[in-house]
């Protein structure tokens, strides 16, 4: 059986190179969860942004099937119109209808994109925040 190698060949690499230079010891496993630490804050940054852009999209694609909805109505409605008037303030009602439900999906659209964007960046925020920290105690501990 071949024997494991007692270190990684990188990281002694980079050890042998550190003593070489005659700088302080490093602590590669420090750097590593520093790095992991990192990249989770970023991989749970990105699941809030495609979480949102999921809602999105469903709430785009349940305004289209009522939109869908509404105009096979409105057509039906204008078959049953008595008059040319009658018609024409079905169509007005419905332009009207149509147009504030416009306003409001655009208004619950961008709240969806807003709750997203934020948790987003309240991850990555976080994330700053306690590398600050990290690297503040870091340099206190070499005092």
């Amino acid at each position: 059986m071949a024997k494991k190698p007692d270190a990684d060949p990188f990281t002694s690499l980079f050890t042998k190179f550190g003593k070489d230079l005659k700088m302080p010891g490093m602590d590669v496993q420090a750097i590593l969860d520093h790095h992991r630490k990192n990249f989770e804050a970023l991989q749970k940054s990105a699941t809030a942004s495609a979480s949102g852009a999921q809602s999105i999209m469903a709430k785009q694609r349940d305004m289209l099937q009522e939109t869908m909805r509404e105009i096979t109505a409105m057509a039906e409605n204008l078959r049953s119109a008595g008059s040319p008037q009658e018609a024409m303030n079905r169509q007005v009602d419905f332009a009207r209808r149509s147009f504030e439900r416009a306003v409001e999906n655009t208004s619950e659209v961008g709240e969806i994109a807003k709750k997203s964007g934020t948790e987003s960046v309240e991850v990555l925020r976080e994330r700053i925040k306690d590398m600050m920290q990290e690297i503040r105690a870091s340099y206190e501990a070499q005092k």
